[in-house]
């Protein structure tokens, strides 16, 4: 099994799902007491002391939407704001993002990781997607209404299945690289998870659309939240008999299978092995490391 905690995962904070369902309840917890996670849009904020920077409610933009986060250990409401400058400008991860995921301690990305999350969803998800009209948070965040009294349909905040693979044939690992990897960098397939497909069976059709290389034999590996935007990240391993491969360009700029001793020397970090591994923020890492423990 997967040892460490995974990035993103492990938070701490309690959900309180009884909260978030009692509109007087959640009010109680808006005091002075209630902690404010601090963002620059989506990006966090960092403390002189290197963990994520809090302030109070009177630190919001007014116009600002509230989201509930969940409990800290103390009973204190955590909250994180969707600024009116956000909607409909979410921008992507900047360099400074990269930085603190390598910085921040575990709990603390993994509360950002779920702020942020639900943040740019709220940012992008401002109409019913049923009948156009406008939508207003509910439930402490954790939905939309419709505001069209005909229709009044509830939204809530997605997750994107993704599969992450491993492929093994004879004691060798199949990973490809994608073209905006840095130079050298491998990874594991992934591809996202399809209407209607199990995850066995994404896992078979991303690797046979993406190298050519037929799978079996599916096993379940370990789960990562992925907050850009919102992904749940599915760790797999699986067996090919064939290692034959037939790279699909427009997803791959290339696909190799690496010996047991070239993942050893990459998961070094020796930067003049066969290639450069997945970084230990990505649940790619922990499963190459899972697989050199088997």
């Amino acid at each position: 099994m997967v040892e460490k905690t995974i990035a993103f995962a492990g938070s701490g904070l309690d959900r309180a799902d009884h909260v978030r369902s009692d509109a007087e309840k959640l009010a109680g917890l808006m005091n002075w007491r209630a902690r404010l996670l601090r963002l620059d849009g989506i990006d966090p904020l960092i403390a002189p002391e290197g963990g994520l920077e809090w302030g109070t409610l009177a630190d919001a933009d007014p116009e600002a939407e509230l989201v509930f986060l969940g409990l800290a250990e103390d009973g204190r409401g955590c909250f994180a704001e969707v600024a009116p400058r956000l909607i409909g400008s979410v921008a992507p991860p900047n360099p400074r993002l990269w930085q603190a995921m390598s910085t921040l301690p575990a709990t603390d990305l993994a509360i950002y990781g779920g702020a942020r999350s639900l943040v740019d969803w709220h940012a992008r998800h401002r109409f019913c997607a049923k009948c156009g009209g406008a939508t207003k948070l509910a439930k402490g965040g954790w939905q939309r209404n419709c505001t069209n009294d005909a229709c009044k349909a509830e939204h809530y905040p997605r997750v994107d299945p993704v599969t992450i693979m491993l492929v093994e044939c004879d004691g060798e690992l199949l990973l490809g690289r994608q073209p905006r990897f840095p130079p050298k960098r491998f990874s594991a397939l992934a591809g996202f998870v399809e209407p209607g497909e199990s995850i066995e069976e994404a896992v078979a059709r991303e690797v046979l659309e993406e190298a050519g290389v037929k799978v079996r034999d599916v096993t379940y590996v370990a789960s990562q939240p992925w907050p850009f935007p919102s992904s749940l990240m599915i760790g797999c391993c699986a067996v090919a008999d064939d290692k034959t491969i037939v790279i699909d360009e427009t997803e791959l700029d290339d696909a190799r299978w690496f010996t047991r001793a070239e993942v050893e020397l990459a998961m070094s970090g020796d930067e003049d092995g066969a290639f450069i591994a997945p970084p230990p923020f990505a649940v790619a890492h922990h499963l190459l490391k899972w697989w050199l423990a088997k």
